[in-house]
């Protein structure tokens, strides 16, 4: 008898923990399952707070993505500052040259073909007397893709402004017109004052400082920039209810070339 009661006991341990591990299986499905929920719902909420966030010009990607990705948003970024450095170090150069020295480029371009080529031809020809090797020219050939590559992405920018340009002079959005017609005149103004190489240099500067500060104070830029946003768009309902609604609009009809 004693016997068969350990059996029984050792029988009904042994079922007690068989269900004790099948009801941790459950909460633990439970649990992860809960968890699941609540990561959805985590990231249910930060997308929606995402979305709320104001970001300048509505941009949804990165700055690095605005800018293309790859080695010249690296450049800009200041991701390699060897390179970035050295860019915005021979841009200045060359800004000072022409524009501070006043070099020709065809003067500057004789000059440095001049210079080369003298210093490898004498050290050609002075090779066998000192008992040195000769300079080793390399070949430069301009691979064909590179160059077809940079006309087709130019003909698509150019015809991508051609087509503004023809929505812009087409008289659909009058705001857009003027807006326009504003940035043409500041740069008007600005090529009055400056030279088209001082403003290519003012242009490849604030490239390089710009989108490294932006994204440096990415969430103060922004929120000053939505107010600045809210605050125009009170100022141009106020224009557009005082001027614009007040200019007659005549029918447009679309004519269809045959």
């Amino acid at each position: 008898m004693a016997d068969h009661a350990v059996e029984h006991e050792k029988h009904e341990s042994a079922a007690e923990s068989i269900v004790d591990k099948i009801t941790e299986k459950f909460h633990d499905n439970d649990s992860l399952s809960s968890d699941s929920d609540d990561g959805k719902d985590i990231k249910a909420k930060a997308a929606a707070v995402k979305a709320k966030i104001y970001r300048l010009f509505g941009r949804e990607k990165p700055v690095h993505k605005v800018l293309g990705g790859g080695k010249p948003a690296d450049i800009f970024l200041w991701r390699d500052k060897k390179i970035s450095a050295g860019m915005l170090g021979v841009a200045t150069m060359i800004w000072v040259f022409f524009e501070l020295l006043e070099y020709h480029l065809l003067t500057l371009v004789c000059h440095i073909l001049i210079l080369a080529l003298a210093i490898l031809f004498l050290w050609s020809n002075a090779s066998a007397f000192i008992n040195k090797s000769p300079p080793r020219i390399p070949e430069v050939i301009i691979p064909e893709d590179i160059v077809l590559g940079v006309a087709s992405a130019f003909r698509i920018e150019f015809n991508r402004a051609l087509a503004i340009l023809r929505d812009i002079a087409s008289g659909r959005d009058l705001k857009k017109f003027l807006v326009v017609i504003a940035g043409l005149w500041v740069l008007s103004a600005l090529g009055s004052c400056y030279n088209f190489l001082t403003l290519f240099y003012i242009g490849f500067v604030l490239l390089h400082t710009v989108p490294v500060l932006y994204e440096k104070y990415e969430d103060q830029v922004d929120a000053f920039a939505e107010k600045a946003e809210a605050e125009i768009k009170k100022r141009c309902a106020v224009f557009n209810e005082k001027v614009l609604s007040k200019i007659p609009k005549g029918k447009l009809k679309d004519k269809k070339l045959a």
